[in-house]
């Protein structure tokens, strides 16, 4: 009897281990369905976004054929192409100090520049000031009035024995970052107010109008000498420090491009005439758009919930507003198919709680077991005791939404490029400086500014490589992009610089 007792209890321990043993088993066999289901997901994901040279050149050429019909008509594209009467650059010649005002959202800044020549700035400074909140929808006299009075003691402070009366001294450049219609090189209409702004008697004004009535109110005799935007200014402190640059991108929160077109390639405006025959183009390409794009469903989501759907779908791919937020949707889908992130956190449902500056800080962790990207997961996402090989997933992601951006914003440069005749396309002899039976190619610079690219070393090396690839390796080492600072300050008072000699305008239109 004892012995049928001992039987059975070690019968039934048997089974009591069969049966742990397959519970054991099938939690290990379910984890790594879920693990598997992950890496699928990341898989399926990186496909649906891969950029080869292939798709990045059917990108060029669908950017070339929008500029064109930007060019030919108004509203004959998603690109807006747009006329800044800007014809003369600054070439490093430039003499004297000339101020700048930068209005581009709650806070504004005035800078001072002094040139010397041969591409010198001997001084710089630079002053920002916050708008007050109840300016933001006053009037426009309060509004411009506070400006020039912030102006003027601003100048009064320096203290550099500079008299306003001189004609060197007293030309201004204004960055105005809001929508405007341009109408010469110092003047356009306000079109509509963004970034809280709401100065109801503002909308279809000439702002620089506005401004020079508050100037000349507080007794400042300046000439507002150039209404710029960010890339334009960009492009103005390239081509003082290097004249061989033709384009200019801007790619940090937002992103645009410019560059110097032909004239007589303006086909909406016939009868344009510059003395110099070409005109910088405002090309607003965050709203280029082409089927050629590798669109995924996470971007689908992204744009739909926006405050402008089916707008702005370039920037969406490859702006730093962007970015951080794409990389927390894949997250955020992986967190609900599987528990590899641990319990679904509240904050993966938040838009934007994931900055871009916080991903690249993700990406670019390069200790042994990824301890940066487990703090901004715990502090951040509410996501805590990630294993490393889950961390490692985060940073993929983070690559394959890098790698894209940077991609595409290589393609959209060669784009230009190929615009202009400056890609090498028709073999080498197509950029050939004329005069050279050689064959030596022209040199071409591109300037870049923007957190994206100044801060964040995949992003610029990702850019750089894919430059390289879609130009071939005889043409890509004519191709030279510079970073450049503060195109929208010290580039507005360089265009002051370069437009303050002439009392009239060379650009007409017949």
């Amino acid at each position: 009897m004892g012995k049928l007792v001992l039987k059975g209890i070690a019968v039934g321990c048997a089974v009591m281990s069969c049966v742990i043993a397959g519970v054991m088993v099938g939690r290990r066999v379910r984890s790594r369905r879920r693990w598997w289901n992950v890496v699928t997901t990341v898989e399926e994901f990186e496909e649906t976004a891969e950029t080869t040279v292939e798709r990045l050149r059917q990108v060029v050429d669908a950017m070339v054929v929008e500029m064109h019909a930007g060019l030919a008509s108004e509203g004959g594209s998603k690109l807006k192409m747009l006329l800044t009467f800007v014809e003369k650059l600054p070439d490093g010649s430039e003499n004297g100090i000339y101020y700048a005002l930068h209005v581009g959202g709650t806070n504004f800044r005035i800078l001072r520049i002094q040139l010397g020549g041969q591409r010198s700035i001997l001084a710089h400074d630079v002053e920002r000031k916050p708008i007050p909140q109840i300016l933001m929808s006053s009037t426009s006299e309060e509004f411009f009035d506070f400006i020039a009075l912030s102006l003027k003691e601003f100048i009064e402070r320096k203290g550099d024995n500079m008299q306003l009366s001189q004609d060197r001294g007293k030309d201004l450049g204004f960055t105005f970052s809001f929508p405007v219609k341009q109408t010469s090189v110092s003047s356009g209409t306000l079109i509509k107010w963004t970034k809280g702004f709401a100065i109801e008697d503002m909308v279809e004004k000439d702002i620089v109008e506005c401004l020079q009535k508050a100037l000349s109110i507080r007794g400042l005799d300046m000439n507002v000498a150039a209404l710029v935007n960010d890339s334009v200014g960009t492009l103005a402190v390239g081509h003082f420090l290097d004249n061989d640059t033709v384009a200019a991108v801007v790619i940090g929160t937002g992103t645009n491009a410019c560059y110097i077109e032909r004239a007589d390639a303006v086909i909406k405006c016939q009868g344009l005439l510059t003395t110099s025959g070409g005109m910088v183009i405002n090309m607003e390409w965050g709203n280029f758009w082409s089927s050629h794009l590798p669109r995924t469903s996470y971007d689908i989501d992204l744009d739909a919930e926006s405050q402008n759907p089916n707008d702005q779908g370039f920037e969406k791919m490859i702006s730093g507003m962007y970015l951080g937020d794409i990389v927390r949707r894949v997250i955020h889908r992986l967190s609900l198919e599987s528990d590899v992130f641990g319990p679904l956190s509240s904050k993966l449902s938040t838009r934007f709680v994931l900055s871009t500056p916080l991903m690249a800080a993700i990406h670019e962790d390069d200790s042994s077991d990824l301890s940066q990207v487990a703090k901004i997961l715990e502090e951040t996402l509410d996501i805590r005791d990630v294993p490393l090989k889950v961390r490692k997933i985060m940073v993929k992601v983070c690559d394959v939404v890098t790698r894209r951006a940077a991609r595409l914003v290589a393609a959209g440069i060669v784009g230009i490029l190929k615009k202009i005749s400056r890609d090498g396309t028709g073999g080498i002899s197509s950029g050939r400086i004329k005069g050279y039976k050689s064959g030596k190619m022209r040199r071409t610079v591109v300037a870049v500014e923007g957190g994206l690219y100044t801060s964040y070393t995949i992003f610029r090396e990702y850019l750089n490589e894919a430059v390289a690839e879609i130009l071939g390796e005889e043409i890509a080492p004519y191709v030279i992009l510079k970073t450049m600072e503060d195109g929208s300050g010290i580039g507005a008072a360089m265009l002051a610089a370069a437009n303050s000699a002439r009392s009239v305008d060379t650009v007409q239109v017949l």
